[in-house]
């Protein structure tokens, strides 16, 4: 399963083999892992298996989660494996008495066989990563990077569409600090003739650093205000939450608040062939009416983060030589 993805993986320390970020990903390390997940749901359909019995993973939360966290957890008992960890390591581990996240990763890599975790600060995966005994995934770091989120979005375009090459997505709502449309812009560099629409409010645009992998790696795409203007040609609409925990104030929190809906108005000018994603929680941005449209692939997309998530945890293991 999943032979030779080894330089798709950034090495920190020799036999280590972390996922950190979704530049380290090329075109053949992710056709590598959508096989590998495909295989992941056949595991789960047969009921899990023991290939990792006995090892332990350690999901050390600082920020809030609920898909993510128990994605993994879950990816982990499917495969024989043990979870231990916190959701809450901001209030609930050392760090609330001064500890240093380097001297708690180098206690908990003594206590587990992997580690994932989401942290408030960008570059804190990196940072576990440089310290570690053991692998570190990065679950998201601040209004960063969430790689794994951005390969299950991938994988679900794949599944869903049947291509991800000549692919035409907008991505709506939050683009500064949505850590998912970063990563997932940086998965779509490896495609050809992919098409984005950047859709935000003024003060939450794409940031530059992202413009300017997307001009590094020829990928085109367009900033805009208007999202019915593109709606009717796009295969994919990528919509994310307006997230408040990561403005500096209220009053920007506000400008860019309630300004795109996803509602069964809008789908009336969508093709028939096209989805809707969201890395969800949603918060008002996605009508429930729009749940029971066929186009509604976000919690089918929910779903394959638990077979990617299995997929990434066995090969990590693999890594070690485990």
């Amino acid at each position: 399963m999943w032979k030779g993805a080894e330089k798709g993986m950034i090495q920190v320390k020799p036999q280590l083999y972390h996922v950190l970020g979704a530049k380290q990903f090329g075109r053949s390390e992710l056709d590598e892992l959508f096989d590998a997940a495909r295989e992941m749901e056949d595991v789960v359909r047969a009921g899990g298996n023991r290939s990792h019995q006995g090892r332990i993973m350690t999901t050390l939360f600082f920020e809030a989660s609920t898909r993510t966290r128990l994605s993994f957890e879950s990816a982990m008992t499917r495969l024989g494996g043990n979870v231990i960890g916190t959701e809450n390591a901001a209030q609930f581990s050392s760090a609330i008495k001064g500890e240093t996240l380097e001297d708690t990763i180098r206690i908990v890599g003594g206590y587990s066989d992997i580690i994932v975790m989401r942290h408030t600060d960008i570059g804190a995966a990196k940072r576990a990563a440089a310290v570690a005994a053991v692998p570190v995934i990065n679950a998201g770091d601040g209004a960063g990077e969430h790689p794994t989120q951005a390969l299950l979005d991938a994988y679900t375009i794949q599944k869903e569409i049947g291509r991800i090459d000549g692919v035409k997505i907008a991505m709506v709502g939050d683009l500064a600090y949505g850590r998912t449309v970063h990563s997932l812009s940086y998965i779509l560099a490896n495609y050809q003739d992919v098409m984005i629409y950047y859709i935000s409010p003024e003060n939450v645009r794409i940031p530059a650093s992202v413009k300017q992998y997307m001009d590094e790696k020829g990928i085109r795409y367009e900033e805009t205000t208007d999202l019915h203007a593109v709606a009717g040609s796009i295969d994919v609409l990528y919509q994310t939450r307006i997230q408040k925990e990561r403005f500096p104030s209220v009053e920007e929190y506000e400008k860019a608040s309630g300004q795109y809906i996803v509602d069964e108005e809008l789908l009336t000018h969508m093709r028939k062939e096209s989805i809707v994603l969201h890395p969800l929680p949603r918060a008002g941005e996605i009508a429930e009416a729009v749940d029971d449209d066929p186009r509604a692939a976000y919690f089918r997309q929910a779903q394959n983060g638990l077979y990617i998530r299995m997929a990434l945890v066995d090969k990590s293991l693999r890594g070690v030589g485990l």
